[in-house]
């Protein structure tokens, strides 16, 4: 009895820890604020064992790993993520780790840049890889980083994976590419159309989409469109035939959400005979005055819409703090 109770917690524990090292994978490959990760449970392991065995797993699946130097998180995040390994080490009086300074000495010398990799783990252990601007706005744009509704609405279609199954997927206003991406990977569509109509950002999205293999001749086979919202034709749109048209935060500026309810509204009148597209917008609140006036000129367009509900799960890390809302468009 006692030896399989030993058994039992020996297996929580190793479990415990498969988590543990998970977190730390994931948050650092996405470059999570380094106060979200799960430092309370290294410092307890420190403390505890006197060992430094647990920070050798977890540069392992950090800094060591394969994906690291392929598609490295910036170097200043990495400098401030050793370090702070380095600090807790040090105040549980534990012996230093040589490859843990000689991970600190690849990257203290480092330039910074303007561009950074993110790496979002799937819960398939495969990664969306992209390339993204460190600051937020650049090129008078927000299009060149990843925001919340699109890793939100990512996490939706890996839970409704048979919403995008065979389907021909429009996403307005890729951004960099991590929702169309992660649909592509995971979801089977037949085809999948990138838009958006800003130049940095489109070849920045094009860059992304070729760095994590995806061409028009792999399977979906996709492709990267420029789609101005004022003046998008219906023989555009018609020619995309697309069953599904999905959108991220892009309901932010009162001054586009016109340009945008009209082009809404042009898609769900002049689709393909016989394909009635269906239409998924997913917005962080961030001012309810805009988003308010964004559904009203919906009604007034005559278009309807309804909440979706239910709970997603949580795949990737990101502030949850904000409200974020996915409705779906019908007349």
């Amino acid at each position: 009895m006692e030896h399989s109770e030993h058994n039992q917690t020996s297996g929580m524990k190793s479990v415990n820890q498969a988590d543990i090292l998970r977190d730390f994978q994931v948050s650092f490959f996405a470059m999570s604020r380094l106060v979200s990760l799960p430092w309370t449970y290294l410092e307890k392991d420190l403390e505890s064992h006197k060992s430094s065995d647990l920070i050798s797993e977890i540069l392992k699946q950090t800094c060591l790993h394969s994906l690291c130097r392929k598609f490295p998180p910036s170097a200043k995040y990495r400098k401030l993520f050793l370090s702070e390994i380095i600090r807790r080490q040090e105040a549980a009086g534990c012996d230093p780790l040589d490859e843990l300074y000689d991970a600190l000495a690849e990257v203290v010398g480092a330039e910074d840049t303007t561009e950074c990799y993110k790496s979002y783990l799937l819960p398939s252990g495969d990664a969306v890889s992209l390339l993204e601007n460190v600051a937020l706005i650049s090129d008078g744009t927000t299009g060149l980083v990843t925001w919340e509704a699109a890793l939100y609405l990512a996490e939706w279609a890996l839970d409704h994976q048979q919403a995008f199954t065979g389907r021909t997927v429009l996403e307005l206003g890729s951004g960099v590419g991590l929702t169309g991406i992660t649909i592509c990977r995971s979801c089977s569509p037949e085809r999948f159309v990138f838009s958006d109509c800003h130049p940095r950002v489109l070849q920045k999205l094009r860059n992304n989409v070729q760095l994590n293999g995806l061409t028009e001749q792999t399977s979906p086979a996709v492709s990267v469109e420029e789609m101005d919202w004022t003046i998008a034709t219906e023989e555009q749109i018609k020619q995309i035939g697309a069953s599904i048209v999905i959108a991220a935060d892009v309901v932010y500026d009162p001054d586009v959400v016109g340009s945008l309810v009209k082009l809404l509204s042009k898609i769900m009148r002049c689709s393909s005979p016989g394909v009635r597209p269906e239409v998924l917008i997913c917005s962080t609140i961030r001012n309810q005055e805009t988003y308010s006036g964004f559904k009203q000129q919906l009604e007034k367009a005559g278009v309807s819409h309804e909440v979706m509900t239910g709970a997603v799960r949580h795949m990737f890390p990101y502030n949850r703090v904000s409200a974020i809302e996915m409705i779906k468009l019908y007349r």
